[in-house]
């Protein structure tokens, strides 16, 4: 089998020390080698080599995102003071007639020149469920369920989502999206659980994202419980009952919802004792700082979740509330945010750098199923290239991490090349 071999001054993944002039050699695939080139060419020496200029890394894992919206990016790119205000805004555009299917793929072909090579997709119109199948991008697109009473979910709304997930085109896995606490009954988020046990596949819910959101769950009172009564939904177990007394993350265990199977978007608006219970149940958070930053809300707690131990992840969630799809945009973000809140560790820019890969890789569960977010013999060959001006592979991290590129050079998925910047010309040699 054709041997190729990726080489670039710095190669970098999570857990393992940087490589100075490295090499990733694929093979069907798969990482056939990983280490010095000199000692990858020595044991390929056949290999067709791939000259490349930056840094070499896992693909980049997008934890959250909606790729449908992509052609909604005039909501993200203004500013809003808060949820309601970027509601509203999202709202007027939502209803007009589109292409679905064109804006998710538009988008996941920004994702693809961004470095990510697996994502988490939030499918809410079934037009944009095969964006993610027909890129070839990995990951797991979610099929997201909101709008349902207890009353009308007992009248076939199983059935109506096991079909719905069931059309979802495969490749990716699909899984299931719970959308939030307060767009469904207690019960059916109940029943969701147990039935994404029951067909084993994995939860995706956004949680603890606003002040809203939890004074709804709280005492079922504020501007979000009066959205959902004038909308016809003052049934809803938590609007009736005047909430529960608790925060979003007790509620969602309450369910039976937090399960190692699941991870969150957001998890803002979140204490000591959340955090902890989140640990202990062994469910990640994707953090998307500059869509909260757009839509007014506050920051993720990331120098607790980082002193804690949570385990983490990094999603851009859409253009509709976000300036791009670019992983490292976000990252940037978390690496300022830490830093004011008063992280001083030396290990922040490696603590991010497995954020953005492992880290993603584990929320989606994919490292149970076949390595992906790292660099080892055996695993996906998911790459990216990215430029850098750095001359070390230390500095070349500290450079990915604070202010890392919009744009990949170079993204293979799965040994397939998937995105090349165009303007570059790729040196090869046949032997070396």
């Amino acid at each position: 089998m054709t041997v190729t071999v990726h080489r670039a001054r710095a190669v970098l993944s999570p857990g393992t020390p940087p490589l100075v002039d490295g090499a990733v050699a694929v093979r069907d695939g798969r990482i056939a080698a990983v280490g010095r080139f000199d000692d990858v060419i020595s044991e390929f020496p056949d290999a067709a080599v791939h000259e490349e200029d930056g840094a070499l890394t896992p693909g980049l894992v997008n934890a959250h995102t909606h790729l449908q919206y992509t052609d909604m990016a005039a909501v993200g790119r203004a500013a809003h003071d808060g949820f309601e205000s970027w509601m509203g805004a999202f709202m007027e555009l939502y209803p007009l007639p589109r292409d679905w299917s064109a804006s998710a793929a538009a988008g996941a072909a920004l994702c693809l020149r961004a470095g990510t090579t697996a994502v988490a997709e939030i499918v809410t119109d079934a037009e944009a469920g095969s964006a993610v199948h027909e890129s070839g991008l990995h990951g797991i697109a979610f099929w997201e369920v909101l709008g349902w009473t207890e009353s009308a979910w007992r009248l076939g709304g199983p059935e109506t989502v096991r079909a719905q997930l069931g059309a979802l085109p495969t490749p990716p896995t699909v899984g299931l999206s719970p959308h939030a606490i307060y767009s469904l009954d207690t019960e059916v988020i109940r029943e969701l659980s147990r039935l994404a046990a029951e067909w084993g596949v994995r939860q995706h819910i956004h949680a603890a994202e606003s002040a809203w959101e939890d004074a709804y769950v709280r005492t079922g009172t504020g501007d979000l419980a009066e959205r959902w009564r004038a909308n016809g939904r003052g049934e809803f177990a938590l609007l009736s009952g005047n909430g529960v007394g608790t925060g979003v993350i007790p509620y969602l265990d309450s369910l039976g919802a937090l399960t190692p199977t699941t991870h969150l978007a957001h998890g803002i608006y979140v204490d000591t004792d959340d955090r902890r219970l989140l640990r202990d149940r062994g469910v990640s958070v994707a953090l998307c700082p500059r869509s909260n930053a757009v839509i007014g809300l506050d920051p993720p707690p990331i120098a607790a979740y980082l002193r804690e131990g949570n385990a983490i992840a990094v999603g851009t969630d859409s253009l509709s509330s976000s300036p791009s799809l670019s992983i490292w945009h976000d990252v940037a973000a978390l690496h300022r945010l830490a830093r004011e809140q008063g992280y001083a560790a030396p290990d922040l820019h490696a603590r991010l750098f497995h954020a953005a890969t492992a880290g993603g890789a584990h929320a989606l569960g994919l490292d149970a199923v076949d390595p992906t977010g790292i660099l080892q013999v055996g695993a996906r060959a998911d790459l990216a290239v990215f430029p850098v001006s750095a001359t070390t592979p230390e500095d070349a991290l500290a450079e990915l991490v604070e202010n890392g590129p919009a744009e990949a050079s170079l993204t293979v998925v799965g040994g397939h090349l998937r995105w090349r910047t165009p303007a570059r010309e790729e040196r090869m040699t046949a032997n070396v």
